[in-house]
């Protein structure tokens, strides 16, 4: 029987939204993001950290059969309990195969794996390299960060940089973010977009001395001149965090994007 999200992940199916996050977090800690585990696991934690997506996927999955359900009398009238007949020459029939609810973009899902692996180059650690406090500590100035990082107002975009800017290195800024920044800037005020970044979910990846990857998921509500409601496009991010004297910044920034969420 194909396994489900929770069996990947090693929970219950009434597994709480924290026991959920704290195993795939508890997972992924150890592992090489070229593991095919790794992408496994972020497709487990996508679909269960979604309360949506939960719901829709847990749909599919069939209950155990009851075996002592079939019974033609009762046991306290004095009766014998009929056996259970059998539904085939080969006895009960087996629990169907949940179906499986995508991923966010299991299209994009290889194309990550590359990006991940590449990251490792970078000769990252063990996590208890730099200890568990400061892992956590980058990863949530990453959570605070990739907000404006990847936010932006057609009506304000000095504004949108300068928010930006203060969670990022001069290298990262000047090298990646400063020129996607003014392709932006010469089509917003035709297209009048509007991008506002919401975290749903983070977990770190691999840490070293003062270095620490982030995995983050991330919905982009949109609109602009097309689309008056929100279109909520959703990607995985991962950033790079480094430390800068006191302060934790951004160095480097690999996004997959999957596109509008389901039923959008």
């Amino acid at each position: 029987m194909t396994p489900s999200w929770y069996d990947v992940l090693g929970v219950d199916p009434d597994a709480s939204t924290d026991e959920v996050r704290a195993a795939w977090r508890a997972a992924i800690a150890d592992l090489d993001p070229a593991d095919r585990r790794f992408r496994s696991l972020n497709q487990a934690a996508e679909v269960l950290l979604d309360p949506e997506r939960r719901a829709a996927y847990d749909a599919t999955l069939e209950p155990d059969a009851d075996a002592d359900a079939d019974t033609d009398t009762d046991a306290a009238d004095g009766g014998t309990a009929a056996p259970v007949t059998a539904r085939g020459p080969s006895g009960p029939r087996p629990p169907r195969s949940p179906r499986v609810v995508p991923g966010w973009s299991l299209v994009v899902a290889g194309v990550l794996a590359v990006a991940l692996a590449a990251l490792t180059v970078l000769a990252l650690v063990s996590p208890a390299a730099s200890g568990e406090a400061d892992a956590e500590e980058a990863r949530e100035v990453a959570v605070r960060a990739i907000v404006p990082v990847l936010s932006y107002d057609y009506r304000s975009m000095d504004e949108s940089a300068a928010a930006a800017s203060t969670y990022m290195t001069s290298a990262f800024k000047t090298r990646d973010y400063d020129p996607l920044f003014a392709v932006l800037q010469e089509n917003v005020a035709e297209t009048e977009t509007v991008v506002e970044a919401e975290v749903v979910d983070s977990g770190v990846v691999r840490t070293g001395e003062d270095r620490v990857e982030v995995l983050l998921f991330v919905d982009q509500p949109t609109t602009n001149v097309r689309f008056t409601e929100p279109q909520t496009y959703q990607n995985r991010v991962v950033v790079t965090m480094v430390k800068d004297g006191e302060d934790w910044l951004i160095d480097k920034l690999v996004t997959t994007g999957a596109g509008p969420a389901a039923g959008e």
